[in-house]
């Protein structure tokens, strides 16, 4: 039996795996170049560049991993280096619409050409704005327009003459009056007065009568033809308009067609500011407004629309790539609605508000068309609206700006739909796992447009190989952080950290963040020794700081069990009572603590009862964990009798939810300890789950568990052989505090390794478990033995009651 515990006993050696800083060419991180790829990272880089090189639509990325892994700077990084092998995408400007000015329209140029286009317009412009008043001002253009208005004139003048020669030959005077044109009675020239004409003869009466409303249809006919004639001198003085007009700007527009030759769209826009300007002349010979009356916000009578009405000839450049070489790679840290799909702004005036393609603003996605686009999938999911628009966007292939208010009817106002831009992007999502898989159960949409997943890596495996790499990238982060060199006994220290960080010796934490967060901690405390290289003391020291800071909840829990306020007993035997081991997780810093188990048995039905699930304080896995007691013990101990026992298992003082199947094995051994009567060693703590077949099963947090049950037999003075139980297979996770590490090599502290609960409850009762021999029955005195013959006489004790109780009902 001695010799059986001795093999499940764990040297010191397998309880922590040091760091060969032998191996290390280098003195300090100094020596080393700057890691050029990311580690451990092969299956994202290949999902990454795949996902980059396929240009089909819906074969969009997301980036899934631990938030701090590391996931946008490699991303970034692989993205530039691409994008600038690949061509700058054109760029997108938005003009008047001058047929319909509420939908702009957009105009696409190669790159740079759009701000070339805007300042061009702006001097085309101002040269228009002298030009046209100088042409008007001529004396060519005046004259030209002085004699079509003298041609109205005369032909006013002669409707007129011919009325007045005949009215002076009837003897009728034509006279102007404020009120217009009269005709009145007259002789030689002269009006007759009342008096006069009430003297003529009848006769005369008449024929004056008969004169005057003959000459009235007359003056009738040649008033109407006036505006005929005003009419038509408008329209002379037009088409003279129009041709000087043409005569001033023609050649200005001509010279600069010839510069967008090359573009059709352009050259159409530059046609329609012609055509607009010729039928809007007038307003470049208004008077500009004065400026002093404009600063003090009044608008002069004389002014006309002003400054105002000439942004219809000016080019609002969305996207300027002049100063970009290669591909865009856009990184959108707010992804509102706006934010990614751009918006139209609005100017208030006077108490209105008003708006123009001028005030149309860029998104993520103009600024990213042609090239990338990276977004937080958990800041996108945030925003209202921001997920649907973009997912409407990828499948329509074009960015269409439209309001909240506008897409959800809420508002009816009118304003502008500018023309939808043509959308060529490629989108890179980065979020965590969960959110990945949560998109991909629940929106059936999110698998057709983001078909590239390259998932992370949070851990690598240790190796030479791997040690030097993560020296490199301890290099690489000390550079950008502006940190420090660290020396080899530094960088072993790190990596030995972060396998303890990983929880398996085997490998070690590819976490940038965490790792980040240490080598600033270890820098700073570098620096508090004054040293101008970071040792492993330093590193030593910033852990220690790190759990010191987050230490409270452990300590004040650790003083209960040491002032006696919850019951462990870490010495002597106790029946049916056991220690089991448990991790508390708060913030980042996780940490164990033992906890007393007890069983009682007694004649009963076949039920294990698991007193945290019967008042709801269990969670399912660890309802699970005690279920599947009931069928080991049915399974070994009574395969051919009814499992007559009534068992009850608690975590006592616990007061909280209890989860997860670490303790299932420690319940186990409680359980086998209390049928058989046997004590077991309170002075050794355990952990492990177990299966039906009495196998023990790998837990998590192993090393939490061992250093809890250590703290508290360490502050009790009791380090004489206390240990712990732990399964074979959690024996590659062991990276044990330096502390436990000593206690086991002095012979203070024992940790052994079982894989069966047989091989854990010989080592607890001091008993051998017992194997059944050829006969099927266990070895006498032995703890199946014990255990099993306890169960057959519970079975004949249930079965004499029963048949006691149904000779009872036939009497």
């Amino acid at each position: 039996m001695a010799k059986m515990t001795e093999l499940k006993l764990l040297p010191s050696k397998s309880l922590y795996r040091p760091c060969d800083i032998t191996q290390f060419k280098f003195e300090t991180t100094a020596d080393l170049q700057d890691l050029t790829e990311a580690i451990g990272q092969d299956r994202a880089l290949q999902a990454l560049q795949f996902g980059i090189g396929i240009r089909r639509q819906g074969f969009n990325l997301f980036l899934l991993g631990p938030a701090g892994i590391g996931k946008y700077a490699v991303a970034r990084t692989l993205l530039e280096k691409r994008a600038a092998t690949e061509p700058t995408p054109d760029e997108w400007c938005y003009v008047n619409h001058f047929g319909n000015p509420e939908t702009p329209r957009a105009l696409t140029l190669p790159p740079g050409r759009g701000v070339l286009l805007r300042e061009d317009l702006q001097r085309l412009l101002e040269n228009l704005r002298s030009a046209i008043p100088s042409v008007f001002e001529s004396e060519n253009y005046r004259a030209r327009r002085h004699v079509i208005e003298q041609e109205v004139k005369e032909k006013q003048d002669k409707a007129f003459q011919e009325i007045q020669q005949e009215a002076e030959k009837k003897d009728i005077a034509l006279m102007r009056t404020p009120t217009g044109l009269v005709l009145a009675p007259g002789r030689k020239g002269e009006v007759l007065s009342p008096q006069e004409f009430h003297e003529l003869p009848e006769s005369e009466h008449q024929k004056i009568e008969a004169g005057i409303a003959e000459l009235q249809e007359k003056l009738q006919a040649a008033l109407h033809q006036m505006p005929k004639y005003e009419q038509e001198g408008r329209e002379k003085i037009h088409e003279l308009n129009k041709e000087v007009t043409i005569f001033a700007v023609g050649h200005l527009i001509d010279e600069m067609r010839k510069k967008y030759l090359d573009l059709p769209a352009v050259a159409s826009f530059l046609n329609d500011i012609q055509n607009d300007v010729i039928e809007n002349v007038d307003e470049f010979l208004s008077p500009p407004e004065n400026p002093l009356a404009a600063l003090a916000g009044i608008s002069l009578p004389t002014a006309t629309r002003g400054a105002g009405f000439f942004r219809r000839y000016q080019v609002n450049v969305l996207v300027d790539h002049s100063a970009n070489h290669g591909a865009p790679v856009v990184y959108e840290d707010h992804p509102t609605y706006q934010n990614l799909l751009g918006q139209v702004e609005y100017m208030a005036h006077l108490g209105a508000v008003s708006t123009d393609f001028n005030l149309i603003r860029p998104g993520a996605l103009h600024r990213g068309n042609g090239g990338y686009l990276i977004l937080d999938a958990y800041k996108l999911l945030l925003q209202p609206y921001a997920w649907e628009a973009l997912k409407r966007s990828l499948r329509s292939s074009q960015i269409r700006i439209e309001s909240l208010g506008q897409m959800l009817s809420l508002v009816s106002t009118v304003s502008l739909d500018p023309e939808p831009i043509p959308l060529n992007v490629k989108v890179v999502l980065v979020g965590e796992r969960l959110l990945y898989y949560l998109l991909g159960s629940f929106d059936s949409e999110f698998n057709e447009l983001f078909k590239v997943a390259a998932d992370f890596e949070e851990q690598i495996d240790r190796s030479t190989n791997a040690d030097l790499l993560y020296a490199q990238l301890i290099r690489t982060i000390t550079k950008q952080e502006g940190l420090l060199p660290f020396d080899r006994g530094a960088v072993g220290r790190v990596i030995e950290q972060c396998s303890r960080l990983a929880g398996d010796s085997q490998k070690v934490l590819t976490h940038r963040r965490t790792l980040a967060d240490l080598l600033c901690e270890a820098e700073y405390w570098a620096r508090q020794s004054t040293r101008s290289v970071v040792q492993a003391d330093d590193v030593q020291r910033a852990i220690d700081a790190q759990v010191h800071r987050a230490d409270r909840v452990r300590q004040r829990m650790l003083e209960q069990f040491v002032h006696g306020t919850i019951l462990i007993d870490t010495q002597g035997e106790k029946v049916g009572q056991i220690n089991g081991l448990s991790v508390i997780e708060l913030g980042q810093i996780p940490f164990g603590h033992p906890t007393r188990i007890t069983a009682r048995v007694r004649l009963g039905k076949g039920e294990v009862i698991d007193i945290e699930r019967e008042v709801e304080l269990s969670g399912p896995i660890h309802s699970k964990g005690v279920l599947i007691l009931s069928g080991f013990l049915g399974a070994r101990y009574a395969p051919d009798h009814p499992l007559s026992l009534s068992a009850s298992l608690v975590f006592e003082q616990s007061y909280g939810a209890v989860e997860g199947d670490s303790a299932s094995s420690a319940e186990l051994y409680a359980l086998l300890s209390a049928l058989s009567e046997l004590p077991i060693r309170q002075s050794i703590a355990v952990t492990g789950s177990v299966n039906q077949h009495g196998q023990v099963q790998a837990i998590s947090g192993v090393n939490e568990k061992i250093e809890g049950f250590f703290d508290l037999c360490k502050s009790r003075d009791q380090l004489d052989g206390q240990g712990v139980i732990i399964p074979a297979a959690n024996v590659r996770h062991l990276m044990l505090r330096h502390d436990v590490v000593d206690a086991v090599e002095h012979g203070r502290f024992k940790i052994y390794s079982v894989e069966t609960i047989d091989e854990g409850v010989e080592i607890l009762t001091g008993v051998p478990a017992g194997k059944r021999d050829a006969s099927g029955k266990f070895p006498e005195g032995s703890v199946n033995h014990k255990v099993e013959a306890r169960l057959i006489s519970l079975a004949e004790k249930r079965q004499a009651a029963l048949q006691k109780m149904k000779s009872e009902g036939e009497t």
